[in-house]
Order: C-alpha cells, then sequence, then structure tokens
C-alpha cells in the first residue's frame, strides 16, 4: 500500500487510455479467471469483491459488519457486473462495469486532489502511476 494523490482527471485520463485501461483490466480478468474458461463465475469474482473491503473498515479501521449485509451487498455487486444476467461475467461486461465504476469515482472526486491509500495492483493505484509516467516524459532533462 501507499499514499497518494489522486483526482477525478487522473481517473479519466487512466480510462480513457485504452492501451492503459484495457490492459489492466485484460490482466486482473486473468487473474481472477482461476479455471481460465474466459468467465468469471460468482465464486472468482467474490475473491476480488471482498478484496475491496467496502463495508468491513471505516477509514481504514476494521470494523465488525453482519456476514448477511456483507453477502447482500457481494450479491448486488455480482450482479451489476452481469449485464446479461446468466450467472457469469465475461471480459467485456468486467471492463464496461468498472469503467462505469471508475467514472463515477472521478466524478464524485471532482478535481481537487486528495490524498488516499491504494493498494499496489489497484486500478486506482495503475491510474496514478500512468499520470506520474507521463508527466516525467513531459519534463524536460
Amino acid at each position: 500500500m501507499s499514499v497518494e494523490l489522486l483526482d477525478g482527471a487522473i481517473i479519466v485520463g487512466f480510462v480513457e487510455d485504452d492501451e492503459a485501461f484495457n490492459g489492466s483490466i485484460q490482466d486482473r480478468f486473468a487473474n481472477l479467471d482461476t479455471n481460465h474458461d474466459g468467465l468469471l463465475s460468482y465464486s472468482e469474482m467474490l475473491k476480488e469483491l471482498q478484496c475491496l473491503r467496502m463495508i468491513e473498515t471505516h477509514f481504514g479501521v476494521d470494523v465488525k459488519t453482519d456476514p448477511e449485509e456483507l453477502s447482500h451487498v457481494y450479491d448486488s455487486l455480482f450482479v451489476q457486473f452481469d449485464r446479461d444476467s446468466n450467472g457469469t461475467v465475461d471480459l467485456e461486461e468486467f471492463k464496461a462495469e468498472t469503467k462505469r465504476m471508475m467514472l463515477d469515482m472521478a466524478n464524485d472526486l471532482g478535481f481537487l486532489p486528495v490524498q488516499m491509500i491504494l493498494d499496489e495492483d489497484s486500478f486506482l493505484k495503475k491510474a496514478v502511476e500512468r499520470e506520474f509516467t507521463k508527466l516525467q516524459s513531459n519534463t524536460p532533462a
């Protein structure tokens, strides 16, 4: 984990960079697709959803969460990704929903930078790294 400066523009730039965004999506999808069938089952997707720890922490501090509430949240999130309701998530569904969520987050953040603690392999960390690389290449030596 690392503390990074992030704003909505950094996220939007990452999502709109087809090469960076699609590459990250494909890598994450392949990592989650443990049986290599090109689809994410609920159990494969659950690992990703649990890593988000959306309601199990409050400002980084673990909180006791009702297991039924957690299950309901994970079920609801899976349904959002499974756009055709066939019980699995394909690469295009995964990409579309991740993109939607990231753009929603960018909109919520706005354009004033905030400090966030980011996991090293998160999409947000990849967005920050992309921006840093872009700034480095534009800086005269």
